[in-house]
């Protein structure tokens, strides 16, 4: 009988946590299972411990929450909280982990999930490792056609060795110890595979676990195309999961709604039609939900019921709010479903819009202040994302961005098919298990 594999897994973020969670979810389905340990680099591994998986080394969560890269006043704040000393421990962790698994005999490994960090503390385990690279795209800088045309002066450093990936990074990439490499998407593969990095085309982990609880096939009948036509009009609310930050963004959210709200029923008036609108507000567990139904019921919102809504709707513990002929929902227990049931999302967060995104639908969304979604980090996204998201400068304009689109329904299929492409198919996570235990175990 084969040895157990030990893997070691590093990761750098909530997000990052949550991805590897996903592949070591599949990893212990498999026949013959690694034995699973973690180092979370960037808060306290949550998602291991749901799974049983123990921690090694220091866990911490800084001031940033991660966010370092887009501020250097946060940076800053997390080296006098003590990052310097907390990664100089976790290092030190990493190969002590490796060198106790290497003296009992047992073959050992680790998986880098995050940006250049984790990749690095593969490099400097001593023992082989694979990166699942999360935080770069090539989509970043080009599309299937070539370079983005950009005007500020950090763009060129970005791509200015030909790929978003740099030297140094892809260098730890093509060390004889790196045995794969699983970039975020088809087109970030092909460059590296072109300048000899390992890397497999095998899909995002962020588009695994999305399933809805109903069935989502459509018939197409001309009983189904009258429905299309008459049912309700839903938008998906995204506002983020970061407090306070989310709460900030939810007001900018509501000031679109009424923009857009105003647009709808001029349009409908001037028809004779009386279509309604359906707001789905996904609301991370992290936040508080009295808060956001507060301003909503500033914003003329009164309460209703889950029952008299115009659409069949899975969570009844929700709370749900009418004014005149529209609805709106707020639910902590359907993400997956408010993702589904979206026509279109008004967003202010990082991976529900890429998740929103990935499903074939357009996602309008407004600068916030930060710390993460900021007017950076939106610009950067919509280069991410490409055709499928609306950068809406000022909240106020949703209204006119919203009709501006609906008027080119040939603009909806584009979209569709480019989210498929940027985010990818379903089901990665399996197919990197399979693959990292092909080449290691």
């Amino acid at each position: 009988m084969t040895s157990q594999l030990q893997l070691l897994v590093i990761s750098n973020g909530h997000g990052e946590d949550l991805i590897a969670s996903r592949i070591l979810k599949q990893l212990l389905q498999l026949k013959n299972p690694p034995q699973i340990f973690a180092l979370p680099l960037v808060g306290e591994g949550h998602f291991y411990h749901n799974l049983d998986i123990p921690v090694i080394g220091s866990v911490q969560t800084m001031p940033s929450g991660g966010f370092v890269y887009m501020d250097s006043k946060q940076l800053m704040r997390d080296v006098k909280g003590g990052l310097i000393q907390l990664t100089l421990n976790q290092i030190k962790a990493t190969k002590q982990w490796v060198k106790a698994q290497s003296q009992a005999g047992k073959k050992n490994v680790v998986l880098a999930v995050g940006d250049i960090v984790p990749l690095l503390f593969g490099f400097l385990s001593g023992t082989n490792y694979t990166f699942i690279g999360t935080a770069k795209s090539e989509y970043y800088v080009r599309d299937e056609v070539g370079l983005l045309k950009r005007t500020n002066k950090g763009a060129y450093w970005e791509n200015f060795s030909g790929s978003i990936y740099h030297p140094w990074e892809r260098w730890l990439m093509t060390r004889r110890r790196c045995k794969a490499v699983f970039p975020r998407d088809s087109l970030t593969t092909e460059i590296l595979q072109k300048m000899g990095v390992r890397a497999f085309d095998l899909g995002n982990p962020m588009m695994d676990g999305l399933e809805p609880s109903f069935p989502t096939y459509r018939s197409y009948s001309i009983d189904a195309e009258y429905k299309e036509i008459v049912r309700p009009l839903v938008v998906t609310l995204l506002p983020g999961s970061r407090t306070p930050e989310a709460y900030a963004n939810w007001e900018q959210i509501m000031i679109g709604i009424s923009s857009l709200l105003e647009i709808m029923r001029e349009k409908d008036s001037a028809m004779h039609t009386s279509r309604s609108m359906v707001f789905l507000g996904a609301i991370a567990n992290g936040l508080d939900c009295s808060i956001l139904s507060e301003s909503l019921v500033s914003h003329g919102w009164r309460p209703s019921s889950v029952e008299e809504l115009p659409l069949k709707f899975s969570d009844h513990k929700a709370l749900a709010f009418k004014q005149k002929n529209d609805y709106f929902v707020l639910t902590q227990n359907a993400y997956n479903d408010c993702l589904h049931m979206g026509d279109m999302a008004i967003a202010m967060a990082g991976t529900a819009t890429e998740q929103f995104v990935g499903l074939g639908k357009p996602a309008f969304t407004i600068p916030g202040k930060g710390p993460q979604f900021t007017p950076a980090f939106a610009e950067a996204q919509s280069r991410l994302l490409g055709d499928s998201v609306i950068l809406v400068e000022q909240a106020v304009n949703m209204g006119k961005q919203v009709q501006n689109l609906f008027a080119y329904p040939d603009k909806l299929h584009i979209i569709a098919k480019n989210g498929l492409r940027r985010m990818g198919p379903s089901g990665a996570a399996e197919r990197i298990a399979q693959c990292i235990m092909d080449k290691l175990g």
